[in-house]
């Protein structure tokens, strides 16, 4: 007999961290995000508001990428040479369409805390500034860890027989981060707390144990103030010059709190003064126990997290004298620091390299969860993390996949309220898209390019491949209506999704151009992005008009919205091009004609968008057949977030071996010690795209049915997973062994008939609900639909009851209880 382990989901280290990307531990509650260093001698904690951002109003230039002066004929003149001559460069089209980038921006890093703290005895000059105070020299038992399932980061060692421990967290109910430095004898905390800023504009003071940090950024003149209280319990506490320190204390707890005077409001972008508001929140803060704190951080958190636990492996044994023979041949995975199991990886069979596999799924989560809450702007390149004042690519929103890809797994792993900041966003750009759609097409609808800002960037620079993509406002809609799929929220649909849809379809509707070759309808002029030349009819351009026509004609329907329209909408669908079509090697095309070249290996693969994250492509088609080769053609390799990507594609073609191939190629060559994912640099959308995939290979529910373990892999033998989410309000769990499920469980969240595939349906199984009652069923070879109401749970277990086993261990490495 055998009982499911506990997976313990934590990152840990023996050494402090000497680099920011590679080795800093991240916390966030959405909008406050922090790195923890770890140091003996000297801590640091690097810290982030994401609203703080260079660029937008105020900024020289800022007009939201819209061309002061308009060139009348331009886009006629790219159109009629393409009709005319089948393609342009990208170079062409950016010297008539682009411009220079004006007053874009970037986001920036807020600050730092120092804690200086006593040398140590044993050990004379302990701690530099690099590394935030990396040597351990003269202390035992050093441990760094960041636990996933509490959001917390830990630091703890011994030294002078004193045990010191500090805990970190971002709490997203009290809109702080809070730090807790404690020793295991009573007058032993000591420390001088400071805090620095890179902004010239910056001026920090202090009064009665509070650092405040306020200015105004030079660029825009954006307002931004940090306040850090800290409470001392027992010892003193005293004020200096732009610092705290506080001596002989029992322990000591710090809260900050962060804020600018943006406002997510067209067009100003500007708000009120943040001084009143982070006052309020540290004073409360300040004013509350460290328990009470930390209880609702934990409760707020867990309430997320625990929705969704995956093990990979076998099961451990109940009892020492379990006389299955495979248990007691079990191996077991001792406790490895994080970054030494992340080098052992190789991708095999070891519990080793499944226990890493599961960390980076539950890490992944954490993340979103970290990055991206109610009341935050969402997720960006690097999520709410950023240390440098020029980051990579402005750690902007790029629309063109990434910031899309960041919330692939929000519905499918039962995070979909951390997706609120993306749809208030997206909403956010209607105003000033529509004003970028109007100077630059001259048409009605919405629009906005390859990249944009919280400052409602919707035109365009000139980079000429990487400044046009105006099927982005389509694909941004796309989680939107995912969302209704998911839940079934009538009100969301009619209220927020739809409005937002409605008028990315007029956009395409009034833009749509006739290819002069066939009369088909095209995007033109169109770009796979960042790569080959200008054309009519990409195939990604073609695709996501596909979808958001055919997603806003379903939603239309469903909540029977004027029919002239509908009519329009099918009108338009009956006469576009597909964008899918087989090409002379088998491939599927990235261009309306033949022009791929088999020895190819760009990244994007823009033109299997119709794959995943779309649904126009079904497995076992020959259009899928011809995904598969053009997938095979371009490789293994790639990006970190490429690699994510073909992590979903090879799932949706039920490829689970080559999926877990690129996912291991991930994990070896696009993954940092401290498991974040590297482009490189660090990019956020990594993580999350291959923890959407991952979820992909477990189930699927695109094509009208829970499809589960779609994608399994021989590397996952044995597992069990709890809580994904299927499309049609479905909860799903799923336990398997020999590569084979042998309980399903369903909880339904709507009333209506659950379709089920599975290969366990097609042999003896039971279906029972949670009374133990027998419900009404069909089925037909693998395929089972159960006559569902919503709220009721329903069983499905093999015919085969018993399924033992082995080869326990924890999500971080270590050995199950």
């Amino acid at each position: 007999m055998t009982t499911p382990q506990s997976p313990d989901p934590t990152l840990r280290y023996d050494a402090p961290a000497t680099d920011w990307e590679t080795q800093a531990l991240p916390i966030g509650n959405g909008a406050l995000g922090a790195m923890v260093f770890g140091g003996v001698g000297r801590e640091r904690i690097q810290f982030n508001e994401k609203s703080l951002w260079t660029g937008g109003p105020g900024s020289e230039g800022h007009d939201h990428g819209n061309r002061a002066r308009p060139r009348p004929g331009a886009l006629a003149e790219v159109r009629a040479r393409i009709d005319a001559e089948g393609r342009m460069s990208p170079e062409a089209v950016a010297a008539l369409l682009g411009q220079p980038r004006r007053g874009y921006g970037a986001y920036q890093p807020f600050g730092d805390l120092w804690l200086d703290l006593p040398e140590l005895p044993e050990a004379s000059g302990v701690g530099g500034v690099a590394g935030g105070g990396t040597g351990t020299a003269g202390v035992s038992g050093y441990r760094r860890e960041l636990d996933l399932g509490e959001a917390v980061a830990r630091v703890g060692y011994t030294a002078g027989g004193v045990g010191h421990l500090r805990e970190y967290f971002a709490s997203h109910p009290g809109d702080v981060v809070v730090g807790r430095i404690s020793a295991d004898r009573p007058g032993r905390v000591s420390f001088t707390l400071r805090m620095s800023c890179p902004h010239p504009g910056g001026r920090v003071t202090v009064s009665a144990g509070r650092l405040t940090l306020r200015g105004a950024l030079a660029d825009n003149r954006m307002r931004f103030e940090a306040q850090v209280q800290v409470v001392a319990c027992g010892g003193t506490r005293a004020d200096g010059a732009g610092h705290v320190t506080v001596e002989g204390a029992d322990s000591a707890v710090f809260v900050l709190s962060a804020g600018t005077d943006y406002a997510d409001v067209h067009p100003g972008y500007r708000g009120d003064d943040p001084r009143a508001r982070v006052t309020a929140t540290v004073d409360e803060a300040a004013g509350t126990s460290y328990e009470r704190l930390r209880a609702a951080h934990r409760a707020d958190h867990r309430e997320l997290f625990d929705r969704v636990v995956l093990t990979l492996g076998r099961r451990a044994p109940a009892a020492p004298e379990d006389p299955d023979p495979a248990i007691e041949a079990a191996s077991v995975v001792p406790v490895v620091p994080t970054d030494r199991l992340r080098a052992a990886y190789t991708g095999g069979p070891s519990a080793a390299d499944r226990a890493l596999e599961a960390l980076f799924f539950a890490y992944g989560r954490y993340l979103l969860i970290a990055s991206s809450r109610r009341g935050s702007l969402p997720a960006n390149l690097q999520g709410v993390w950023n240390d440098s004042t020029t980051p990579p690519w402005s750690a902007d929103y790029h629309v063109n996949i990434n910031l899309q890809m960041n919330y692939w797994l929000a519905e499918q792993t039962g995070l979909a309220e951390t997706a609120e900041p993306y749809d208030r966003f997206v909403a956010s750009l209607v105003a000033p898209g529509r004003e970028s759609a109007r100077r630059m097409f001259g048409v009605r609808g919405w629009v906005v390019h390859d990249e944009t800002t919280p400052f409602g960037f919707t035109g365009v620079h000139d980079w000429p491949t990487a400044f046009w993509f105006p099927e982005a406002a389509a694909w941004l809609t796309r989680r939107l209506y995912e969302h209704y799929l998911f839940g079934g929220d009538l009100s969301y649909l009619r209220e927020a999704a739809y409005p937002v849809m409605r008028e990315a379809a007029v956009f395409w509707l009034d833009t749509l151009h006739v290819d002069p070759r066939d009369g088909t309808l095209v995007a033109s002029p169109s770009y796979s992005p960042e790569h080959g030349d200008f054309s009519a009819g990409a195939a990604m351009s073609q695709q996501i008009v596909f979808d958001v026509l055919t997603n806003t004609l379903e939603a239309a329907r469903t909540l029977g919205d004027d029919p002239a329209f509908r009519a329009e909408l099918a009108d338009a669908l009956a006469r576009l091009d597909p964008g899918v079509r087989i090409g002379s090697w088998g491939q599927l095309q990235e261009w309306k004609d033949d022009w791929d070249d088999p020895g190819d290996t760009h990244r994007h693969l823009s033109h299997l968008y119709a794959l995943h994250p779309g649904s126009q492509v079904t497995a076992g088609t020959p259009e899928a057949e011809a995904a598969r080769v053009s997938l095979v053609a371009r490789g293994d390799g790639g990006t970190g977030w490429s690699k994510a990507w073909k992590i979903g594609f090879w799932a949706r073609l039920l490829d689970g071996d080559h999926a877990h191939l690129t996912l291991a190629g991930q994990l070896r060559d696009s993954t940092l010690d401290n498991l974040w994912d590297t482009h490189p640099p660090f990019q956020i959308d990594g993580n999350l795209g291959a923890v959407a995939g991952m979820a992909e290979m477990l189930l699927q529910s695109a094509h009208g049915t829970v499809h589960v373990l779609p994608a399994l892999p021989a590397a996952w033998p044995d597992g069990s997973v709890t809580g994904l989410r299927a499309r049609g309000g479905v909860t799903v769990d799923v336990s398997w062994t020999g590569g084979a499920a042998t309980r399903i469980v369903l909880r339904a969240g709507a009333t209506g008939p659950i379709r089920v595939r599975a290969a366990m349906i097609a042999g003896p199984h039971r279906v029972r609900d949670a009374a133990g009652g027998t419900p009404g069923t069909t089925r037909a070879e693998d395929v089972l639909v159960v006559d569902a109401r919503a709220g009721e749970t329903y069983i499905v277990t093999a015919g085969e009851s018993r399924a033992v086993t082995a080869g326990a261990h924890r999500v971080d490495g270590s050995p199950a209880a």
